[in-house]
């Protein structure tokens, strides 16, 4: 779909469709035709642009509009009831436009665990501007224009992040596909063999634990969900009092003596986060008993690797030719 959409100026704006989806369903008896249209936007300025030239054609492939075997154009039926304001049109229009991005191969490799991150000071989903590249540079104004990204507020960072208005539709259509894709295959035989096939309970179960400990505090974050390479399962506070994330949770689970698998990653975020860094170990045989609490080490870098009573273990060697 991305491919097809690559080569025209302007995909549309929220007064653009707003208007079209209006002129379509409030006259019944005219027969519109690819022309019609055409003319009826000619020499019109919306949203500050004069050319029109992807708007229809996007319209087409998000099925908001359907041109039949007589080539008239109507307006999909289930528009209908969405037409009584702008900001209405603009929610369903991001459902239709979402739904159908998640069939498209290239959406996911803009939306991917790569460029897809969790800023826990915005409690925002953030994308990276380079994963659109210059190619998707008018997809990119589209989702601006309908404010589904927003420049995010440090702008040297140069991300974006998702309009906390479409999150609900974002978890619900995009983030299980995003989840799937983001481990491969030899990610995912590790993910066995450290038995981490039941990493998604146990983090689930610490995020209820947090806010049960919190009394329900705002802003405490599954990060997870989004990025797995943030170093780090859930973002929480210390205490109802923090008023910043200051306790940065990684979840391990385990049946038996505690034991857990340690990235680098997770390691040096460890030591770079000091005593605000926890592993939180749950045991599976427990985590359904009421009132179990999981082990929870803080500093783990300091308090685990220096500890003799943790047995460490080298799994895997990195050998690298030296030239």
């Amino acid at each position: 779909m991305l491919t097809d959409l690559r080569g025209y100026e302007n995909l549309g704006t929220p007064q653009y469709f707003f208007e079209l989806l209006c002129s379509l369903n409030n006259d019944d008896e005219t027969i519109w035709s690819k022309r019609d249209i055409e003319q009826l936007f000619y020499n019109k300025i919306i949203d500050n642009r004069s050319i029109f030239d992807g708007c229809l054609v996007l319209g087409f492939k998000i099925s908001i509009i359907i041109l039949d075997h007589n080539d008239r154009i109507t307006i999909n039926k289930k528009f209908k009831d969405y037409l009584f304001s702008q900001k209405q049109m603009c929610d369903k229009f991001v459902e239709f436009l979402f739904t159908a991005l998640n069939k498209d191969e290239n959406f996911h490799v803009i939306f991917s665990s790569e460029h897809i991150s969790y800023d826990i000071i915005y409690h925002s989903t953030q994308i990276n501007n380079s994963a659109f590249g210059f190619k998707y540079s008018n997809f990119k104004q589209l989702l601006i224009d309908f404010d589904i990204i927003q420049i995010h507020p440090s702008k040297e960072l140069k991300k974006y992040i998702l309009n906390s208005r479409y999150k609900k539709i974002f978890d619900k259509i995009i983030l299980p596909e995003i989840k799937k894709r983001k481990i491969g295959l030899e990610d995912l035989k590790k993910s066995f063999d450290q038995q981490q096939i039941y990493g998604e309970e146990a983090e689930l179960f610490v995020l209820k634990f947090e806010k049960e400990r919190l009394e329900n505090k705002d802003g405490i974050d599954w990060v997870a969900e989004y990025s797995i390479a943030e170093g780090y399962d859930i973002s929480s506070y210390q205490s109802k009092e923090s008023v910043t994330n200051d306790l940065f949770i990684e979840v391990k689970s385990f049946i038996g003596n505690p034991y857990f698998f340690w990235s680098r990653n997770e390691m040096d975020v460890s030591r770079i986060k000091g005593d605000s860094y926890f592993l939180y170990l749950v045991n599976r045989n427990k985590i359904n008993e009421r009132d179990y609490k999981p082990l929870m080490i803080q500093n783990p870098f300091k308090n685990v690797l220096s500890n003799n009573d943790w047995i460490k273990k080298i799994e895997k060697y990195k050998i690298e030719y030296k030239v």
